[in-house]
């Protein structure tokens, strides 16, 4: 339904028998009507759903009896009738104290008989009156009268800025309404007479019967022009709303119209190049859908999600979210296999050829895949890789896929620290997409892959979430069934995926994470193992990298133990592939330039291509000072030797530790020194030293961060040396945790420490007894020239470690005088 501030349908132009025109009242009009003398009495017409002004022109149907009876004698006589409201718009036929006591007198200006019979006749208001008496009831109403006083009015500023504001308003609401004639704008325009003004806007403004009916008996003028001010504000504010609204609906409308008729045009273009159209795109898609083998529960959410996007206007956006996502659960493995060998024999060849050494690591692998031969259900276990960087790791999962005949899949989760990394984001953002694990799947285009966590100790968690809480659902085999990404919105089967996770260390993995995993442990290589791979797998790969022929370069084993020794210092060979590489690139630079070398590199073209040797060896210093004792440490990159130093000063019995030593470290010297001034008697130790010597115990590279409790036997040693100021056993080293009772607890990374302790040129070594479990795991001919001594108690460390014999220069240890006679 419209809205029109003005009903001019009801003001009509008066029609005289040439002519249509607009009444306009002018000022000598309404002084001349003003001075009419009003009769006595009037037959009244009662009006139902008007309000007449005087000077008004309006139109009106006559239906009653009484009142077509009324206006034909009217019409016939002076053609002056009273007009009055009724109170009560339902009555047929009101009486007289049914209408309100203000009027107008009118004067009838033409009758008027209608094609359908009705009676219309135009009339124009006077003047105003006031209901007195009745005279007659029959056969029409006729009263008394008396003429309505109006109250004078201030024609000050302020009242014409009122009536100004009145004309504006009038004329914008004009304009802004397409429904009101633009003559109405000119009738307005020139109007002279104030009063008629206002009588004028107020019969055609948009106000109910008794609104007018209020205005009219509004005595004063000022009073009046007010009223109609506050209706003609409200309409202009409803009108400006309502103009508002059609507009945007008119341009939302016009849009969609435009973006219909540029898609069809769109559409027919594309049919003619031969491209796909919106409805072959999802023909296509349910084309494929028909191939696909996956569960009820996935067609039908599949069915749901292409009725949606056929509803989709193309070029909304998010008809390209939609088709993505469909093109996303076409594109997943739901239930596509591969068939998995299990030929275990053919398996421990292609681990074999692929990785030399890792027995241990190797045997576990070929168990797991024996107990998969023997379920036939290809629930896969999850394992966790754990080792040094650079050892093969990572190249081991290869060889597993490679070896089971399965896809091979990676995803690094180093610094990964969002949740949604692994469990997708929700469709409903922009730029939403399916977590690294779906999207894995996806690349591998096999519900049962390989899949390579690598770096899973290196997961990060911040305000975004933690990925590693998301991980257990992952690796979970009881849960991962039924994975849940965020953005697939449907359960995916992970069950039949082989999770392979790779980290350095267990220490930062969560705890939950770690039991749900199989550790296999991933040592360093030995110095013999490192020549090997060097020769079977390091330099045919840099040979073939750098275009060179097996005869143009060849390494023998005692140069790539130089290499090794020289050059590198780790657990893996990654740093030995990159000086291989140079050395291959040395070659190639010879080759290049027609330049004379050495096929058969020696150690002295090794050091003229790689330069002067980077490390020292890792060699025993020898036993001439009291107090200082080699220990074995494990390290990132593997095992290293490291050397505790103890020195006593005269002092209170101050203890110092320096060296970036850890709180762990710390707290295995404080132990070690309350051990030995506890049990200083039995290794023949005067307790009064404690407190006239200040010791202070320093591990060398004082810049490398140190922690750990393995060096707790060696400290105590390094401690006794030093009160008792005898020598320490020759190339000798030692490993262990104490407790203050003086036992020894067994440690971790035994196998690193032994291979550092070879290299290094020792002989002895004292161990746990517990760890010698660890040493029967390495094979006899990479520890033949070691001697393993396994203790439990540290008196059996100070017995095997410290000679009967003194130091060169031992340090005057004698009481003070003034101290012994308290001595007992």
């Amino acid at each position: 339904m419209s809205y029109d501030p003005f009903d001019f349908k009801n003001t009509l132009p008066i029609i005289n028998d040439e002519s249509e025109f607009f009444p306009l009242m002018s000022t000598e009009d309404e002084a001349e009507m003003n001075n009419e003398e009003l009769p006595a009495s009037l037959p009244i017409l009662p009006l139902r759903n008007t309000v007449l002004f005087p000077g008004v022109v309006i139109p009106i149907t006559v239906g009653r009896d009484k009142s077509i009876k009324l206006i034909r004698d009217a019409n016939k006589g002076d053609r002056m009738i009273g007009v009055v409201a009724q109170q009560d718009v339902s009555i047929e036929d009101p009486v007289f104290t049914q209408l309100h006591n203000v009027g107008t007198v009118a004067v009838i200006i033409k009758v008027l008989q209608m094609p359908d019979g009705n009676t219309t006749v135009i009339i124009q208001g006077k003047k105003r009156f006031i209901l007195k008496e009745e005279l007659q009831s029959e056969p029409y109403l006729r009263a008394t009268i008396e003429p309505f006083r109006d109250l004078p009015s201030k024609e000050d500023k302020e009242f014409k800025a009122m009536i100004s504001s009145v004309k504006d308003m009038a004329m914008s609401i004009i304009q802004l309404s397409p429904n009101i004639p633009s003559e109405a704008g000119i009738a307005i325009k020139n109007i002279e007479s104030i009063a008629f003004l206002i009588n004028f806007i107020a019969s055609n403004m948009n106000a109910d019967m008794e609104a007018k009916q209020r205005l009219l008996e509004v005595s004063n003028l000022r009073d009046r022009a007010n009223m109609v001010l506050e209706h003609l504000t409200l309409d202009l504010q409803m009108l400006e709303l309502k103009n508002q609204i059609q507009t945007k609906v008119r341009v939302d409308l016009d849009k969609q119209q435009r973006d219909y008729f540029l898609n069809q045009q769109l559409k027919t273009i594309q049919e003619e190049l031969g491209g796909n159209t919106p409805d072959l795109e999802i023909e296509n898609l349910r084309q494929r859908a028909t191939k696909k083998k996956w569960a009820k529960e996935v067609a039908d959410h599949f069915s749901k999600e292409l009725e949606k996007l056929a509803r989709t206007n193309p070029a909304a956006a998010d008809y390209s979210v939609q088709i993505n996502y469909l093109e996303l659960l076409l594109d997943l493995p739901w239930s596509e296999f591969t068939k998995d060998n299990f030929d275990l024999k053919r398996a421990q060849k292609v681990l074999d050829k692929d990785h030399f050494g890792l027995d241990k690591v190797k045997r576990r692998i070929i168990e797991y895949l024996a107990v998969l031969k023997l379920k036939h259900d290809m629930k896969a276990p999850i394992l966790c890789l754990v080792g040094p960087p650079g050892v093969g790791k990572t190249s081991l999962g290869k060889s597993i896929a490679k070896a089971l005949g399965r896809k091979y899949v990676r995803m690094a989760l180093g610094g990964v620290r969002d949740e949604a990394e692994i469990r997708g984001h929700r469709k409903t953002y922009i730029g939403a997409m399916p977590g690294r694990i779906i999207q894995s799947v996806k690349k591998a285009g096999a519900a049962n892959p390989v899949f390579i966590l690598d770096e899973i100790d290196k997961v990060g968690n911040d305000f975004r979430g933690d990925p590693s809480s998301a991980l257990l659902e992952v690796l979970d085999p009881e849960q991962n069934s039924t994975f849940y990404d965020h953005y697939v919105e449907l359960d995916f089967d992970l069950s039949n995926v082989m999770f392979i996770a790779t980290a350095n260390s267990l220490s930062t993995i969560q705890p939950a994470l770690l039991d749900r995993m199989e550790i296999i442990e991933v040592n360093g290589y030995t110095i013999e193992e490192k020549i090997e791979i060097a020769k079977q797998h390091l330099l045919p790969k840099q040979r073939e990298a750098h275009g060179l022929k097996a005869k143009d370069i060849a390494l023998k084993s005692d140069v790539l133990e130089k290499v090794i020794e020289d050059y590198t210092r780790e657990s893996g060979v990654r740093s030995l592939e990159k000086k291989i590489g140079s050395v291959v690139r040395g070659i190639a630079k010879s080759i290049a330039l027609e330049e004379p070398y050495n096929t058969n590199v020696n150690k002295k073209d090794i050091e003229t291509i790689l330069g002067a040797p980077i490390y020292d060896k890792d060699l025993y210093e020898g036993n001439d000072v009291a107090g200082v004792v080699t220990g074995l440490a494990w390290t990132s990159v593997g095992g290293d030797i490291l050397f505790i130093e103890a020195s006593l000063s005269p002092g209170k019995g101050k203890l110092t530790l320096t060296g970036s030593l850890g709180d762990v470290m710390k707290e295995s010297a404080v132990i070690a020194l309350a051990y030995l001034r506890a049990h200083a008697a039995q290794f023949n130790i005067d307790a009064r030293l404690f407190d006239q010597w200040d010791v202070h115990i320093h591990v060398p590279a004082g810049a490398t961060p140190k922690d750990g409790p393995s060096a707790g036997i060696t400290m105590l040693t390094a401690l006794t040396s030093a009160f008792t100021q005898r020598k320490i056993k020759q190339n000798l080293a030692m490993t262990g945790e104490i407790t203050l009772r003086g036992r020894v607890l067994p440690v971790g990374g035994i196998k690193e420490k032994i291979l550092a302790a070879k290299r290094a040129n020792i002989k002895d070594i004292i161990l746990c007894k517990s760890n010698k479990k660890d040493i029967l795991e390495i094979k006899e001919n990479y520890i033949k020239d070691l001697n393993f001594h396994y203790v439990t108690d540290m008196r059996e460390v100070i017995n095997l470690a410290l000679l009967n014999e003194t130091v060169k220069e031992p340090i005057d240890l004698t009481i003070k005088e003034e101290l012994k006679p308290a001595l007992n």
